[in-house]
Parts: structure tokens; sequence; C-alpha cells
């Protein structure tokens, strides 16, 4: 039986005042949605928005720069695919 590394509890200050990103003129219930959990809110703001370099947007996060290439990659993945294929973005906020 394995046992699973804890997560390690990020530092997460950004928490977007808005719920939901979609194409226009598509009704929700019409629409396939992605998922942004506050981790890669997060990273996109520190790396893309801020300019922040992998090493240091990692430190402000608390997390290693490997996990963080991960995270910012899952984000960006998941932004592409809702760009692409004209999905809803759910955005997860901390305190939910």
């Amino acid at each position: 039986k394995f046992m699973t590394r804890p997560r390690v509890k990020r530092f997460l200050k950004f928490n977007p005042n808005v719920d939901y990103f979609k194409p226009r003129g598509i009704p929700f219930r019409d629409l396939e949605e992605v998922e942004l959990l506050p981790d890669e809110i997060e990273a996109i703001k520190l790396y893309l928005v801020d300019g922040l370099d992998q090493t240091r947007s990692a430190e402000k996060m608390g997390i290693s720069q490997p996990t963080f290439a991960r995270t910012v990659d899952s984000a960006c993945k998941k932004v592409a695919d809702a760009l692409i294929k004209g999905k809803a973005i759910k955005i997860n906020r901390i305190d939910e």
C-alpha cells in the first residue's frame, strides 16, 4: 500500500472578484466548463501577469519550482482548452 505524500500548503493571496468567464452569446447551460483551482489562478497571476520568474513565483507560493511549473502548466492548458473549444472557465476562489 502506497502512502501519498501530504500536499504542501500553498500561500495564496490573490482572490479574483469573478467566478466565471464564458463565450459571449452562449447560455451557460449549453457550455462545457473547465475549472481553475486557487493555486492555478495564483500561479497565472504571479508568472504571467506580475512577470515574476518561476523560482520567485514558487517562493511566494511556498512551493518548489518544479511544483510551480506543473501548476502553471496545468492552468495554461485549461485556459487554452477553454479558449480553443469555446468552454466556460469556472474560477474557484480561495474561500471555496
